[in-house]
């Protein structure tokens, strides 16, 4: 940067400072009835470049509110005035009404004003002729019919893009006035209050507002002067019928309210005037409006990116055995074109159903406050371990143990049995997708529901594309290997990676419930194997076998299901051993370290996210990037996902991400993160810690 550009950024931060100040000294007794300084006689300026004129709905009566309206009417189009809190620059009107002891003005009731950003300046404003109501409270017994015209005294400033005037007159109420039409252009008081909390350095609130309202483009202008940061994003999540708000606080103000007061508008020239007090704010919930809530990709790549990742799925070792040996079965059992095209089209329906399902679930859970992100069914120790369950009796099924018809893996080739595959290959896939469609799912997460689910659904035609084709094109099936005895080595070997998955799963499952909760999965897996085993000499016996296999595994179930509530133990953040001497992510520890002055490195992982392991072996826990860290004196974070954790959610949804892994580089002053790839590479880390050393 240039030292001429420098010196005027620095000229425009003090010029904004210096308004920001006078513009408080200003309006220290805004539109309140004030005993000084005492009104002047006459007024101070020349030529109103905004007109007001005061008018009074009718005579007072005693006890009841009476309304008087202030008409601001601009000269010309250029220039325009201000709401009670005008934002960054300007200034707010200042009232006095001439009224008899007892007779109390109530607060100024505006209508939704508009933005002007100049510089980076936020300033609340109002183009074209506004009308401001003034409510004053007359007291029971009032003599009213001795009152005359009220009188007052108004300032205020008038304003264009390039200059400012000061204006002031003086007032005499007087009749008539359209007093219908302004009450309805004012902002009307919401009836339930709101709530709102502080924390991260962000005003949170929550604003009742019905689910079925529109919200065009939301914007929520405070009244409290200098506690939140006008030009800052503003970010909306639905949940249900709140509308939840997080605007960043204002880095030179306290941070501090007893009472939040504003205007929420909804984008289209209406809104609503709002009072929120100390409270709970839901987490989660739909994003409806804010820095993401538009993804920068369009949908047809967005499409196209779910499609490439459900197809690069089918390579991943506990979705490849299964997909192969399905195949197999075309080789295997085919009759005719059309049974194979329909047992293609049946696994398709299983994947694109299981994928639609969980879509479904995760929206409707984030709807309803969860802070929940994909592949959140493997952060749910029950849900591990079913899995760990299922993979020990696939393995056992490759391995020869027993057959299993109506869950055609290898055997068989019917209908039901595809459907049922295609189900259980998208359920055990979930872990993988986050290296191959971050993008994609991460705007699932902010798109409306209807194009979220096309997202789902293309993932899921993707995952069960190269079996639909197999299907469909009957060259490709005639380039099968011929069916022949290695079939039934080819499914025993199969059985390897099947097993290694178990293994991962068992490993998981010690990683969330502890050894006890582990120990205990592993006998209610030797239950279930034993009653396989029981299940296929039956089997190959000719005999019924299912009962049998009931009685054998029972006992193990009903002890697990008694054991492992009793044994679970949920783990909390906990720094793990690393060669990068990591900390545990958090908010606090995250603004600590940016504020050393140094790099940070900071990354979300999870125990059941291969890429996530992959990467921390192959690039992360390394000897080279340690010492390309230690040089560059980098502070590494590290957020593990492993169980579910709303912190860490909340952020990986803020960045626009679904799941894990997550790469955020920190530069020493940069204001935002920059994302590294989904893969990484330890030059890649050693070359971001050599462009930005800190202050080691």
């Amino acid at each position: 940067m240039s030292r001429a550009r420098i010196f005027t950024v620095m000229i425009r931060q003090m010029l904004a400072c210096w308004l920001a100040l006078l513009a408080s000294v200003m309006l220290a007794g805004a539109a309140q009835a004030v005993a000084v300084p005492p009104p002047p006689t006459e007024a101070r300026y020349g030529d109103a470049k905004i007109a007001v004129a005061l008018h009074a709905d009718g005579a007072p009566r005693a006890g009841q509110e009476w309304m008087l309206a202030l008409r601001f009417t601009p000269s010309a189009s250029e220039w325009h005035g201000y709401w009670s809190n005008p934002g960054d620059a300007g200034q707010g009107m200042k009232l006095w009404l001439d009224l008899p002891a007892g007779w109390q003005i109530g607060a100024p009731r505006y209508p939704v004003p508009q933005r002007l950003t100049i510089s980076g300046l936020m300033n609340h404003i109002y183009e074209g002729p506004y009308t401001v109501l003034v409510p004053v409270q007359v007291p029971a017994g009032a003599d009213v019919a001795a009152f005359g015209q009220v009188k007052g005294h108004v300032e205020y400033l008038a304003c264009t893009d390039q200059i400012c005037v000061p204006q002031d007159a003086l007032l005499l109420a007087g009749a008539g006035g359209d007093f219908g039409r302004w009450r309805a252009e004012v902002a009307p008081q919401l009836d339930a209050r709101a709530a709102f909390a502080v924390a991260d350095k962000t005003l949170r609130l929550a604003i009742p507002v019905p689910a079925a309202m529109g919200l065009s483009d939301p914007h929520v202008f405070i009244a409290n002067e200098r506690l939140v940061a006008y030009a800052a994003p503003q970010t909306f999540r639905r949940v249900g019928d709140v509308l939840v708000a997080d605007i960043p606080l204002d880095a030179y103000g306290t941070g501090e309210a007893a009472q939040v007061e504003g205007i929420l508008a909804f984008g289209d020239g209406s809104g609503v005037r709002f009072a929120a007090d100390p409270g709970d704010v839901p987490t989660g919930g739909e994003v409806v409006a804010g820095p993401r809530s538009v993804p920068a990709p369009p949908l047809w790549t967005l499409i196209l990116g779910a499609l490439a990742g459900g197809l690069l799925l089918n390579i991943m070792p506990c979705v490849f055995p299964i997909l192969s040996l399905k195949a197999l079965t075309l080789a295997r059992a085919s009759e005719s074109e059309a049974k194979d095209r329909a047992e293609g089209l049946a696994y398709t329906a299983g994947v694109v159903l299981a994928c639609l399902a969980l879509g479904a679930l995760l929206l409707a859970l984030r709807a309803a406050g969860e802070q929940v992100g994909w592949a959140f069914q493997l952060q749910e120790p029950g849900v591990v371990v079913a899995l760990l369950v299922l993979a020990a009796a696939i393995t056992a099924n490759f391995a020869g143990l027993f057959d299993l018809p109506a869950v055609s893996v290898s055997m068989g080739g019917e209908k039901t049995g595809a459907f049922a595959t295609g189900l259980l290959a998208a359920f055990v896939a979930t872990p993988c997708t986050g290296p191959f469609m971050a993008a994609a799912l991460g705007a699932a997460l902010l798109l409306p529901v209807p194009q979220a689910l096309l997202l789902f659904a293309c993932l899921g035609l993707g995952l069960a594309l190269p079996f639909l084709l197999l299907g469909f094109v009957p060259p490709l099936r005639r380039m099968l290997p011929k069916p022949g005895a290695w079939m039934e080595r080819f499914r025993r070997i199969m059985a390897i990676p099947m097993g290694l998955t178990a293994l991962a799963l068992l490993w998981l499952t010690v990683q969330l419930g502890g050894r006890a909760f582990g120990l205990v999965a592993l006998l209610l897996v030797f239950g279930v194997l034993a009653g396989l085993f029981v299940t296929g000499k039956l089997q190959r016996r000719g005999k019924l076998a299912w009962p049998a296999f009931g009685l054998v595994a029972a006992p193990f179930l009903a002890f697990a299901l008694i054991a492992l509530p009793n044994l679970y133990e949920a783990k909390g953040a906990e720094a793990k051993e690393s060669l990068l001497a990591s900390q545990p992510f958090s908010a606090d520890a995250l603004a600590a370290a940016r504020a050393s002055g140094k790099p940070v490195f900071l990354y979300f992982t999870a125990d059941w996210c291969v890429t996530c392991k992959v990467n921390e072996a192959a690039a992360i826990e390394r000897e080279s990037t340690r010492a390309a860290f230690e040089a560059a004196g980098v502070i590494t974070l590290v957020g593990d996902w492993t169980a579910r954790d709303a912190a860490i959610t909340q952020f990986l949804t803020d960045q626009g991400a679904a799941g894990v892994p997550l790469y955020l580089w920190y530069a020493p002053g940069a204001s935002a993160p920059q994302q590294l790839p989904q893969v990484l590479t330890p030059a890649l880390l050693e070359a971001q810690a050599k462009s930005s050393p800190g202050t080691s």
